[in-house]
Formats: structure tokens, C-alpha cells, sequence
């Protein structure tokens, strides 16, 4: 068995492809007796997946940012050790994470739909029924399983065909911090000292309003040229997404910027300039677009293309994966028929997955239960005919963007679980309205599918990180899979109980309001409105097609359309940070003239540990700062600290000194992350 003392880090060849021949051998290679699913590991994990769930919807729901689970339940398992005689192994710790990490996916899916159901419940006339706890439990833990289920035949596709291939920045970071817990000395320091300075620049960003959230580039003059023109230029000052786009890499972080830049930089003017003639609005605008900023117009039009392109990207996707899934099943297939003959082969442990069968028989009891929910748990009239539909419809879409959001995560660490669900709405609205299910009923039949698919492709991106660790540092993927439905169904009722006890309030400080506002519900409800036709308004439907036309065309000269489309998609600010972190990356493993191949590569291990390190920090305290805010919504403002360091942050930063800080802020950031690197690869790794 190994010790801490001879656990090193991770193998040189766990983030490269690997050279013909060449095995990859994990942390915890293929040994008996390593101490791995235990009721310590599993207990901690439930434990851990229930209070996240809870405070992830509540704090989703209230200020409009959810908890990525996966880094701080890292944390706290390693941290956890403390507490017992025997420290936890390494695998005890994966389980602990992997377990607990379901809070973030069920709730991602249920805040993104659900909500918008009891918007819909409030609004007279509507003719939408609140949902009963029950069924929001149900949708999730559905959900949750079918996306499981799904990503289960791809696992070898993921994990060992593209081995290398793939950044996974949560991955490397939840990877690196699990490790740490294992290992003494300088390594483990660095993570500790970067996670606190990532913390401590976040929350004098963030919290205590030091310097200038985000950077426009107008204390330069820039900002203010590109404005003339109609452009937006903003950089998030957030040293967690710096972190981010180092683990990407520049080539990633380029193709996406490049999707922003032509988003911002040529498509909202180009729109712009089009349509500032008009004398009359345009769908799905609401005003006319020359009244619009240029923010308007890439919600209302752009971000359009982007969510085809994600959709295009998604079907190519598919149809590449198809011949190695086919090839899993077939390698499944035989293994059984292998055992019914008695050949009993045997299967090293860190490559033992769930059977063919088991993946089959929950499909088919996912297929039952889903038609009787639609059927009987609904209580609409007629309902054969839009009961198979809707069973068809969940199932065809999660099939086919189960590895799109594998894939996104893998890359980006993002999932675009929203433009996703926003087609599924569309798809099934459409159909429900030619199965002469409209009204209120039809409104819910599409949401509650929306329901599913949303946590479906949240938990198929959310397991694809969890197996990638568990695959560097050798879990036994079949005990991980296996304990992942548990966690589905436990973080599912509790984001159930928690939702439905929130929607229990006065209709005017609930749901879509300035007490709940639940921000991506309300662009759902928007989209079942136009669809339906409640309120009227409509959506340009060629805008899907020319995205999925450019994800083509992207495809034939081989850019990564997904990670283009996502840039197209995701807000600016989001996606300049990440080239910067790109950017640095290749500072950082840039060869000198007298070095040797090996010194770029130590310095670019010391950088992964603190770019690691700012996520870490940055996720914790985006967790106490979405706390702080949500405290603040619920007394009314009357946080008087907060309140009064923001009052005084807007007093002493008006104009452009709050940018001149951050400039100044983020320049040291990405020196520290450089200098340190080159100061400490050689004493380090």
C-alpha cells in the first residue's frame, strides 16, 4: 500500500498523450486493502452533499450565483482529517468529493428551471400550477441518474482514449488540492499560500470593493474608443478565472476570446448599425435597437448564434464519440457474455466499471418511471401521447448532449447547461403545441422536461470531472459511479426541500423578485411565454441556424467550434480573464535559449499549483461573499459593515482610480504567478 511519504504527486505523463506503448499507472495503482468507500468516506460525503445542496440553491436562487462544490468539499475532506485517529486515505478523500460534489449539478439543473414555474404559478391567468415538492424532487433525481447513466458507456472514451488531450482545469485544481493532503513539504505550501492570496485578492475585489470589479480599459483611453464604436471591452478582476484560463492553456483561451471578440467586436455593432434604421421592433427584442445598448443587443440577438453553435458543436460532437461508445457497449457486451461462459478475465481495479446490464436496466427502470411521472404525477388531461413524447424527447436530447457537456467541462471547466436546456425548451415546446398540449399545461409538461434535461447534463460534466480525478489518482470507477446515484438523490431532496420551502412566501417576495430574483428562471419563463404565446413576443429562429452553420464551418478548418461557441455565448468578462491566464501559461513554459527541456515544465508545475491555489481561494470566498450578500438581501440592507465599505469604495474610487488600482492589482497577480514559478521550480518539483 502506498504512504503519504511515497505518494509524490501525480505521474509526469497524467496530463501529456501518451507515446505509443505507454501505460498510464495512477497515484494509487491497481493494490488491495487501500481503504476507499468506508462510513467515514461515505458518511462525510453525504453529509457534505446535503448542506451544500441547501445552501447552493439558496444562495443561487437569492443573489444569482451558485457554489462550484467540488473545491471547497475538497478542502474540507482533507481538512476533516484532523478529526480522526486513522487520517483519511487519498481514495477515502476522492469518494468524500465525489459524493458531495452532486450538490452542485442538481442544483444547477433545478435553479435553472424550476423557479420559473412558480413565476408562472403567480402570474394571473397564466394557467400554470405550482409545482408540489415531490415533483421537484422527482424531476431532479431523474435527471441527475439519466445523466449518469448516459456518460457511463464514455468513460473509457474520456478517460483513457483521450488521455492528455484535455486541459480539465476543476479537475487538475480539486486534483491538486486532494493531493496536497497527502504530501508534506513545499508543494503543499504553495497551494496554501496561493489559495489565501487568491482569497484574500478576491475578497478585496469582491467584498470590501478595494479596487474596480471589472476593468474596461477606460482610464486608458481605450474603453472610451471602442464605446464610440458601438464595442465593449470588460475584464472580470478575478484571480479564480485567471487560474482558470492558465489550466486551459493558450490555445483554448484563445479560441474562446476569439468567440467573444467576434461577438462584441463585430456582431453586436454589425446588428447595431443594421438595425438602428428600424422603425419597428424586432423580436425577441422589446425595444427598438437603436434604443439598445450594446448589451441588449447581444442578449436579444447574438448570444443567439452562440447557443446554435453550441448546439451544432454538441451534434458533431455526438457523432464522433457514437463509434466509441458503440465500441464500449460492444466491449461490455462481451465481457458478460464472456462471464456466462465462466471465463472469468481478470479486470485490473482501478479499471472495474459498472456492467452493461446495469447501465441497461436503468435505463429501462429510467424510461418507466419517467412515463408514469409524465403520465399520472402531472395531472394532465390525455396524457399518453405527450407522455411518450416528453419520456422521448428527455432521453433523445440527454443522449446527445450528454458528452457536449463532458466535452465543455473537460475543456473550459464551464457547462453550458443553459444555452442547452434553452433548445430543449424550444424543441418540446414546439412539439407539445402539435400534440394540442398549449396553455398552462403545456407550459408545465416542457418546463418539467427542461427540468430533466438540465440536471441530466449538469451531472453527466459534474461526473466527467469526478471520474478524470478519480482515474489520475485511482479510484475504482465503479464504486464512484455507484455511490453517485446515492449522492443524486440525497442532494436532490434536500435542493427540493429547500426550493419549495423558499416558494412558500408572500407572491411578492417570491420567485422573480427583487427577494428571489432567480435570474436564469426568469430567461426560461421568458422563452415558455414566447412559445406559447403568453404576452406574445417571438424568437428569430435563422439566428440558431447561422450558429449552427458557423460551428460547420469551424469544424471544417479545424477550430474547436464548442469552445468558440461558448466564447460567442459566455459574457465578455467572463472570457478576457481566461485569455489572460492563457497568456501566462505560455509565458510560463516558454523555453529560454540555455535551458534544457526539462525547466520549463518544473516551472509549469509550480504555476499549476498556484493557479490551482487561486481558484481554491477565489471559490471559497465567492462562497463567503455570495453569504454576506444573500444576509444582506434577508435583513433588507441592513449590514451595515458592508454597506458602509461599499459606500466608502464608491466615495474614494469614483472615476477611474478604481480601474488604475485593479490594473495595477491584476499586473502584480500575474507576476507573483510567473516570478514564483521561476523562483521555486528547481527547491520544489
Amino acid at each position: 500500500m502506498k504512504t503519504e511519504e511515497s505518494i509524490k504527486g501525480l505521474p509526469e505523463n497524467a496530463r501529456r498523450v501518451l507515446k505509443e506503448g505507454e501505460k498510464y499507472v495512477p497515484v494509487v495503482p491497481d493494490e488491495t486493502g487501500v481503504p476507499e468507500v468506508t462510513v467515514r468516506s461515505v458518511g462525510l460525503g453525504l453529509i457534505f452533499c446535503a448542506v451544500f445542496a441547501m445552501a447552493a440553491a439558496y444562495l443561487a436562487l437569492k443573489v444569482g450565483q451558485g457554489i462550484e462544490a467540488a473545491i471547497p468539499i475538497s478542502i474540507l475532506a482533507v481538512g476533516m482529517g484532523i478529526f480522526f485517529k486513522r487520517k483519511s486515505s487519498l481514495l477515502e478523500n476522492v469518494i468524500i468529493q465525489s459524493i458531495g460534489a452532486n450538490s452542485s449539478h442538481v442544483v444547477s439543473g433545478a435553479v435553472f428551471t424550476i423557479p420559473a414555474l412558480y413565476m408562472l404559478a403567480a402570474q394571473p391567468g397564466s394557467g400554470v400550477s405550482q409545482p408540489s415538492i415531490w415533483q421537484v424532487i422527482l424531476v431532479s433525481f431523474l435527471g441527475g441518474c439519466l445523466g449518469i447513466l448516459f456518460l457511463i458507456p464514455l468513460r473509457y472514451h474520456f478517460m483513457v482514449e483521450m488521455h492528455g488531450q484535455f486541459p480539465w482545469p476543476e479537475a487538475t485544481a480539486t486534483t491538486q488540492i486532494l493531493l496536497s493532503g497527502e504530501r508534506a513539504g513545499k508543494q503543499a505550501g504553495i497551494l496554501a499560500l496561493s489559495a489565501a492570496i487568491g482569497a484574500l485578492y478576491d475578497g478585496i475585489v469582491t467584498t470590501f470593493h478595494g479596487m474596480a470589479e471589472t476593468i474596461t480599459l477606460k482610464s486608458v483611453g481605450i474603453g472610451k474608443v471602442l464605446q464610440n464604436n458601438f464595442m465593449t471591452f470588460r475584464m472580470l478582476n478575478n484571480a479564480a478565472i485567471v487560474g482558470i484560463g492558465y489550466i486551459i492553456g493558450l490555445k483554448y483561451a484563445m479560441v474562446i476570446a476569439a468567440g467573444s471578440f467576434l461577438s462584441f467586436f463585430v456582431l453586436v455593432p454589425l446588428v447595431y448599425k443594421i438595425g438602428a434604421s428600424l422603425t419597428t421592433v424586432l423580436p425577441p427584442g422589446e425595444i427598438l435597437i437603436s434604443a439598445m445598448s450594446p448589451d441588449q443587443v447581444f442578449k436579444n440577438y447574438v448570444r443567439i448564434i452562440g447557443v446554435g453553435g453550441i448546439a451544432g458543436a454538441g451534434i458533431m460532437g455526438v457523432v464522433t464519440s457514437f463509434p466509441s461508445m458503440l465500441r464500449s457497449i460492444s466491449a461490455n457486451l462481451k465481457g458478460m457474455k464472456s462471464k456466462n461462459k465462466g471465463l472469468r478475465e481478470y479486470i485490473p481495479r482501478t479499471e472495474r466499471s459498472l456492467s452493461g446490464v446495469t447501465v441497461l436496466s436503468g435505463l429501462a427502470a429510467f424510461v418507466v418511471v419517467a412515463l408514469m411521472f409524465f403520465a399520472f404525477g402531472l395531472k394532465i388531461g390525455n396524457p399518453l401521447l405527450p407522455s411518450v413524447a416528453g419520456v422521448a424527447l428527455v432521453t433523445s436530447i440527454a443522449f446527445l448532449f450528454a458528452p457536449v457537456a463532458a466535452r465543455a467541462i473537460a475543456i473550459i471547466g464551464t457547462n453550458p447547461v443553459s444555452g442547452m436546456t434553452m433548445l430543449t425548451l424550444i424543441i418540446t415546446g414546439f412539439v407539445m403545441l402539435k400534440l394540442g398540449l398549449s396553455g398552462g399545461q403545456g407550459m408545465f409538461v416542457t418546463m418539467m422536461v427542461g427540468g430533466v434535461v438540465c440536471t441530466a447534463l449538469a451531472a453527466s460534466g459534474a461526473l466527467s470531472t469526478d471520474l478524470k480525478i478519480g482515474h489520475w489518482l485511482g479510484a475504482t470507477p465503479a464504486k464512484q459511479l455507484a455511490l453517485k446515484f446515492l449522492g443524486t438523490l440525497v442532494a436532490a431532496t434536500f435542493c427540493g426541500i429547500s426550493m419549495w420551502v423558499m416558494s412558500q412566501t408572500d407572491p411578492s417576495q417570491g420567485f422573480g423578485t427583487n427577494a428571489i430574483p432567480a435570474p436564469q428562471a426568469s430567461a426560461m419563463k421568458e422563452i415558455l411565454v414566447g412559445i406559447f404565446g403568453v404576452g406574445g413576443g417571438g424568437l428569430r429562429w435563422f439566428l440558431f441556424a447561422l450558429g449552427v452553420i458557423l460551428s460547420i464551418i469551424l469544424r471544417m478548418i479545424n477550430v474547436p467550434a464548442l469552445a468558440f461557441a461558448l466564447g460567442m455565448y459566455l459574457p465578455i468578462e467572463l472570457n478576457t480573464p481566461v485569455l489572460l491566464g492563457g497568456v501566462l501559461s505560455y509565458i510560463v513554459q516558454r523555453k529560454g535559449k540555455n535551458e534544457n527541456e526539462e525547466v520549463p515544465k518544473k516551472r509549469n508545475d509550480v504555476a499549476i499549483l498556484i493557479a490551482s491555489g487561486f481558484m481554491a481561494g477565489g471559490a471559497i470566498m465567492g462562497v463567503v461573499d455570495a453569504i454576506i450578500n444573500a444576509i444582506i438581501v434577508k435583513t433588507g440592507g441592513s449590514l451595515a459593515p458592508k454597506n458602509a465599505i461599499h459606500f466608502l469604495s464608491e466615495k474614494i474610487w469614483e472615476g477611474n482610480g478604481g480601474e488604475v488600482i485593479a490594473l495595477t492589482g491584476l499586473t502584480a497577480l500575474c507576476l507573483f504567478l510567473v516570478l514564483y514559478a521561476r523562483n521555486k521550480s528547481e527547491t520544489v518539483i
